[in-house]
């Protein structure tokens, strides 16, 4: 990058005598971004900027500790969560450099007795998510329950998960898989000998210099350690509690955004793995149906404003993180929180200031009036890939609904274009040549659009039934699925609502006696009985149905 730096506020602090070369107002409006993306009294954010190698931005906003009043800085340490996923991904690639392994050595080489057919994945599959196993953090109601709190050796959390069904065959379908990654610290652990987390150490932490980069379950011995916080009954609170020896090699780590900085720096730089190995690092992964997955070994492609990314984020218990490096332009960014529903997104503030640090940001709207009448001839149905999105009112507000998604308010930004106040995407309501309504989506304000033209009014839904609440009690219980599970309760007062582990709870109608759509979600929720009796569930949603068999 070529244009020069100027100073900014008090908030921001440059590394002394670095020669940076950035936008001249990048740190103002780089405040301003964080200013407006935290609050000061409550939860809040590390952030850091490199570009050419070096430090040009790094501050903190918010509280570390709300009790003690302790504000967060750049130095203050977060649980990273699945950006742990990068070290153990990259010290599989130093064993496979130094001829340890292979990456196409099978699993049952390290695990002999691990059953098939994960014993046929091969170390490749492990790293780039297609090993096929059951993912532990999705087997029903374990992340909701009291498990995540109990200490775990590596062998007692395989045993979670191995000898459950396999959702698919090793190699064929992509699948975000934390159950992989225990296996690759497994794989770590039979070639080194030692437990994962000390590989990290010994063959990335101290190497490089990266002294806050630790195993999670250190945290309490650990200064300037951040109290992780969620949201709970609307109001901020502890989060919960987890034992950091539950994500493993899938997401222990923790660490400081400066640290998380060099290495960045290292792993891109050639300090880390030889070339050949960091390229097969940041690959996509093709599956045999020909389709591609950004996703490499650890790390994920992604995009800035046209430019080509790599980066991954991370979630946990009281923690959200992300971070992306742009290659081209040499400029990385890290954003750090302490809630697991932070007040923004981590991912939002991450995208903007990089593109900001390239020059280029993403575009600004301000909130106007929604003329109700100029937007009227766009209401209607969108033909999109996979199927189809809707542009609706419903009092006085405008909403769009990608088919199995659900409805999202757009505001007005004036001119014809609408934007979501919790995203980067918006859209222009225009004509094509013909006068036919067009809708231009511009997905996490890329630069160019997915145009689709009006194909239509929205079809009328079904009038809502009334239902014997004897019959709606019957319902009421908890169901096990392959995702989660279901919970149906049916208050004293309001609609019955389903709620899947992890999710809030959505109210749903009757269009039947045994049918319910979900309030603003394009789902549907069919109960199943036998004999007289309520034994499981299924859920419509996006083409595909889940079912659920209930367990109360």
């Amino acid at each position: 990058m070529k244009t020069h730096l100027v100073m900014g506020t008090a908030l921001a602090m440059a590394m002394a005598g670095a020669a940076q070369a950035l936008p001249a107002d990048f740190r103002a409006r780089a405040d301003a971004l964080l200013q407006s993306s935290y609050a000061d009294s409550g939860p809040g954010a590390a952030v850091i900027v490199t570009d050419d190698g070096k430090v040009v931005y790094k501050a903190g906003r918010g509280l570390a500790d709300i009790e003690r009043k302790a504000a967060i800085g750049p130095d203050t340490v977060f649980r990273m969560g699945s950006i742990t996923k990068q070290f153990s991904a990259a010290i599989v690639l130093q064993l496979a450099a130094e001829g340890k392994l292979s990456l196409d050595d099978p699993l049952s080489k390290f695990l002999p007795d691990y059953p098939r057919p994960g014993a046929d994945a091969t170390v490749a599959q492990l790293l780039n998510h297609t090993v096929g196993v059951q993912s532990y953090t999705a087997i029903p109601g374990f992340m909701a329950g009291e498990a995540p709190a109990k200490a775990v050796t590596t062998d007692q959390l395989i045993a979670m998960f191995k000898d459950m069904p396999s959702p698919s065959r090793p190699g064929e379908k992509f699948e975000y898989n934390n159950s992989g990654y225990v296996l690759v610290g497994a794989v770590i652990e039979k070639v080194t000998g030692m437990p994962w987390h000390q590989a990290v150490e010994e063959r990335i932490a101290r190497p490089l210099g990266l002294k806050s980069v630790r195993y999670g379950v250190l945290e309490s011995e650990t200064a300037s350690m951040a109290t992780g916080y969620t949201r709970r009954d609307g109001k901020v609170a502890p989060a919960r509690p987890i034992h950091m020896s539950i994500p493993h090699a899938a997401g222990a780590l923790i660490g400081t955004v400066e640290d998380l900085a060099k290495w960045n720096a290292a792993l891109h730089g050639g300090k880390v793995i030889p070339a050949a190995w960091h390229a097969k690092m940041v690959t996509p992964t093709r599956l045999p149906d020909g389709t591609v997955e950004q996703y490499g070994f650890g790390i994920a492609n992604r995009d800035v404003r046209g430019r080509k990314a790599v980066g991954h984020g991370g979630g946990i218990f009281g923690f959200s993180t992300d971070s992306i490096y742009l290659p081209e332009e040499d400029v990385f960014v890290a954003v750090f929180t302490n809630s697991d529903e932070p007040q923004t997104d981590p991912g939002m503030v991450t995208l903007k200031l990089a593109a900001l640090a390239v020059g280029d940001p993403f575009p600004a709207f301000r909130k106007q009036a929604l003329d109700a009448k100029a937007v009227e001839p766009w209401l209607g149905v969108y033909k999109v890939a996979n199927g189809e999105r809707r542009l609706f009112m419903r009092d006085g507000k405008l909403f769009t609904q990608r088919s199995g998604g659900q409805e999202l308010q757009a505001v007005s930004a004036g001119g014809g274009r609408y934007f979501y106040e919790t995203s980067l995407t918006w859209f222009e309501l225009k004509r094509d040549g013909a006068g036919t309504p067009v809708m231009a989506m511009y997905q996490q304000g890329a630069k160019s659009a997915e145009e689709s033209a009006r194909s239509g009014p929205i079809p009328p839904e079904p009038k809502a039934v009334e239902v014997p609440r004897a019959t709606l009690a019957s319902y009421a219980g908890t169901y096990q699925s392959p995702i989660g599970t279901f919970t149906v309760a049916l208050p004293a007062e309001g609609p019955m609502t389903v709620q899947l582990t992890g999710q809030p709870a959505i109210p749903v109608e009757a269009v039947s006696q045994s049918e319910f759509r979900a309030v603003g979600v394009d789902a549907r929720i069919l109960f199943q009985a036998e004999g007289g009796k309520v034994t499981g569930l299924v859920l419509r949603q996006g083409g595909r149905e889940l079912p659920a068999k209930r367990s109360d």
